[in-house]
């Protein structure tokens, strides 16, 4: 079996037209397959008709060889280290934007005018509110449910709520669902945390920015006035855009997969909620601040490290390495400055776990051994240190990150919607089972 790219003149209507395409080989037969060009970043070899023409099914555990989808929302390249939001890089954004605009961005391909930003950010403020009863919901969990259990929970069950917002084939319900689910996201993880704290739940405020109204819903209480940090506000935003979207990761290839059998929306988050539970996806900053806690000084440092590169330990450092970027996260740079306002901004400018955490990069970045393999640190390293100190235990850190990735969820799955080529997602496999064998009597096994 073999296959090589070759390039192929085809002429329409008297015209000479460069098509590239794969050949494959299989046996003594060979197999053209088009080569479909991207934007930027790499081609890809269709193979949509294989299996109609060779029999065969490609085999890709992971599907890390395999775009399963066309998608003009997020584009990463990790050898160089670069994101980008509609074309934008996620350093702009991050610097001169704010989340509601690259809502509006990821949702709608373009940066809003001020008329249109103003129109979107009202109607995500009228949308913040949750339905009364969701709170006789949630006190159907046991008083120490983790929260992120209590947002897989509530986020499906506001389909049971929003009836008028569940018919994919409508527009309007399409673009309604989005502002409720990017409006009420907040709202429901602010209550998991209330919840989990045994505080009552607090009201959004509508004449508040997106995220100093969460943080308020978080960590205000009826007893005293309620007075934001414009710095941890701000800080929280940026959080929030560098978490929005990033291309077909599990979660939200979860959600087009959900989405891909005509779910409706709340379904369909709420499975790419599920999906960022898990620690090999939502939980890596939580992980980060644990090892930087067992680490404990930067004088402890160098034992660690030792340990790291010994194939024989099974420490390893966590928030270094991404599974996609091959060089710097360029998400952590971002992070690494806010980081440092937030601890300046509460007054712990000498915090331990930055100290190591710096004293880490440092080492990373110079270190021939992490060099080589190219671990470099990741937004997790940093995101961990700085919800840390704005006040939030690690069981509420992937609840922020589902709160900030739903954007990014709903764009992907609105662009799924209404992609005419879209099919119900169906993997194949590769059968190492019994072959065909008949039926034993029990009475004869």
């Amino acid at each position: 079996m073999g296959s090589t790219l070759t390039r192929r003149k085809n002429k329409q209507e008297g015209e000479p037209m460069s098509e590239t395409t794969a050949s494959l080989k299989i046996g003594d037969k060979s197999f053209a397959l088009p080569v479909r060009a991207a934007t930027i970043g790499p081609s890809v070899i269709d193979v949509s008709k294989l299996y109609a023409q060779t029999g065969a099914f490609t085999f890709d555990p992971g599907f890390t060889s395999t775009a399963s989808c066309e998608s003009a929302i997020t584009y990463i390249d990790g050898d160089n280290g670069t994101l980008l939001y509609r074309g934008y890089p996620i350093e702009q954004l991050a610097e001169r934007g704010d989340f509601v605009e690259t809502c509006y961005l990821l949702l709608y391909g373009e940066l809003p005018t001020t008329a249109q930003l103003k129109e979107f950010d009202y109607r995500i403020r009228r949308h913040t509110m949750v339905h009364e009863q969701m709170a006789r919901f949630l006190q159907g969990f046991r008083r120490d449910a983790h929260p992120m259990a209590v947002l897989v929970a509530s986020v499906g069950a506001l389909s049971a709520f929003y009836h008028d917002s569940t018919d994919i084939s409508d527009p309007k319900q399409r673009m309604v669902a989005s502002m409720r689910l990017i409006a009420k996201l907040p709202t429901l993880a602010a209550m998991a945390f209330k919840y989990n704290l045994g505080q009552p739940f607090v009201y959004p405020s509508n004449h508040l920015d997106y995220a100093t109204n969460f943080l308020r819903m978080c960590f205000a209480v009826p007893t005293e006035e309620y007075k934001p940090n414009p710095v941890l506000a701000n800080a929280l935003d940026k959080i929030f855009i560098l978490h929005a979207d990033h291309e077909q990761n599990a979660s939200t290839s979860t959600v087009r997969l959900a989405g891909s059998s005509g779910a409706n929306p709340f379904a369909c988050v709420a499975a790419g909620v599920a999906c960022l539970w898990g620690p090999a996806h939502g939980g890596a900053n939580e992980a980060a601040l644990k090892m930087l806690e067992e680490i404990g000084t930067v004088e402890n440092i160098p034992q660690f490290v030792e340990r790291a590169k010994d194939k024989n330990d099974p420490f390893r450092l966590m928030g270094f390495g991404h599974r996609v970027y091959k060089n710097y996260d360029p998400r952590a740079k971002i992070m690494q400055k806010t980081c440092h306002e937030v601890l300046n901004a509460i007054g712990h400018i000498n915090d331990p776990l930055l100290e190591v955490a710096l004293e880490l990069e440092k080492i990373a970045l110079s270190d021939e051994y992490f060099i080589e393999k190219k671990l470099y640190p990741n937004i997790d390293f940093y995101s961990g240190i700085t919800l840390k100190a704005m006040g939030f235990p690690t069981s509420m850190f992937t609840v922020l990150f589902a709160v900030a990735r739903t954007a990014g969820w709903i764009a992907q799955w609105k662009e799924m919607i209404e992609d005419p080529s879209q099919k119900i997602g169906r993997p194949r496999q590769l059968y190492t089972g019994a072959a065909l064998r008949n039926y034993v009597p029990i009475d004869k096994r």
